[in-house]
């Protein structure tokens, strides 16, 4: 392919570079010339969300989140099993525990997902999901500390 800037970095398992080569060009054809970049990705098809919309937007509007509460936001690592179940992963942020038992308590009732597939069958994926409410609300920025 000529590009592969649409490639989440998430996916790429990894990445091998052949040399140009006449073995390279015989089996590539003439645009391995200037040599081969492979590229290995952990799956073929991203697992699908069965909810009607982004599992993101899914999870935020099951949310109460009342504006005056302020801007909290709640960033996790899930896996998506080869049954498409969701596991929970490590918790990579969280700025409310308010909204951290109301993220997880909508969590425990996602529907399935089409897990991810690799040549065909299906594979475990990793994803972070991160949820900030109230949507459209930037989080407050860290306060700059000097100590003289």
């Amino acid at each position: 392919m000529e590009s592969v800037q649409h490639i989440p970095e998430r996916n790429i398992e990894h990445i091998d570079h052949l040399e140009a080569n006449e073995a390279s060009v015989a089996k590539y054809g003439e645009r391995a010339n200037n040599g081969v970049i492979i590229i290995t990705l952990r799956y073929d098809k991203e697992a699908q969300f069965t909810g009607d919309k982004p599992v993101a937007d899914y999870v935020s509007e099951r949310i109460k989140w009342n504006e005056s509460w302020g801007v909290a936001r709640y960033v996790t690592r899930y896996t998506i099993g080869t049954d498409g179940s969701f596991r929970l992963g490590t918790e990579l942020e969280s700025t409310d525990r308010q909204l951290r038992k109301r993220v997880l308590k909508v969590l425990q009732d996602l529907p399935k997902w089409q897990p991810a597939t690799k040549q065909g069958k299906a594979v475990e994926s990793d994803y972070v999901l991160a949820i900030q409410l109230p949507k459209g609300k930037a989080m407050p920025k860290e306060p700059y500390i000097v100590i003289r």
